[in-house]
């Protein structure tokens, strides 16, 4: 079974961000992942919810908003509301992520829970019969082009087993330097949806780039 390929956005060119937007999802990827930072919870500033609102109608593709902001709740709705189709907030940022994920549910949005690279995934395994995705981060969060954290893989391999053993049906997501090398180890640690940015939107040829994350 092939992954779900997730292009973020952050490596696109935004002098054309509505079709580097279709080019991409035209080369094969199946999402887009819209990166949100607010230079508090990581030290980048990105682009916020008008930015998703103008892009939303370039296609029918799911929209993958990871907030990577302090105080998540005060932006679900908004974010909701501007066209995401999953919103992923991080562990490290909220007071109460059961009541989060209740609350991205209520606008009819699935709910994703991300940690970073030094967080234990344990702390994540309690969430999971609630939420529809885990996102493993295998870079630090904040800036793209990162290279990949190899020590991640163990907590992806963690994961799947927990969710395994006690019939879990949701998503592992990864996020920070997915190539087609790095693809390869995290699918085999149990990942099915591949997040990459630069060297999707970077490539010579994007299709091609696109089909060796895939399978």
């Amino acid at each position: 079974m092939s992954a779900i390929i997730s292009a973020s956005i952050l490596s696109a060119d935004f002098t054309k961000l509505g079709e580097e937007i279709k080019r991409i999802i035209a080369a094969g990827s199946d999402w887009i992942h819209f990166d949100v930072m607010d230079g508090s919870f990581v030290d980048n500033i990105s682009y916020g919810s008008p930015v998703l609102k103008s892009v939303k109608n370039c296609t029918g593709a799911p929209f993958d908003v990871h907030l990577m902001v302090v105080n998540p709740e005060k932006h679900i709705e908004t974010f909701a509301k501007a066209g995401a189709d999953n919103i992923t907030f991080h562990l490290e940022a909220a007071d109460n992520p059961a009541e989060l994920i209740d609350k991205i549910h209520a606008l009819g949005v699935s709910a994703g829970v991300s940690v970073k690279p030094k967080t234990p995934v344990e702390k994540v395994f309690e969430l999971c019969p609630k939420a529809d995705m885990i996102l493993v981060m295998t870079v630090e969060p904040g800036y793209g082009g990162q290279g990949f954290i190899s020590e991640t893989l163990e907590k992806i391999s963690a994961l799947r087993r927990f969710c395994d053993e006690n019939g879990y049906d949701i998503h592992i997501e990864v996020d920070g330097g997915i190539d087609a090398n790095t693809a390869k180890l995290v699918k085999n640690a149990g990942a099915d949806v591949l997040v990459s940015g630069s060297y999707l939107f970077k490539a010579e040829n994007a299709e091609e780039a696109v089909e060796s994350l895939k399978f």
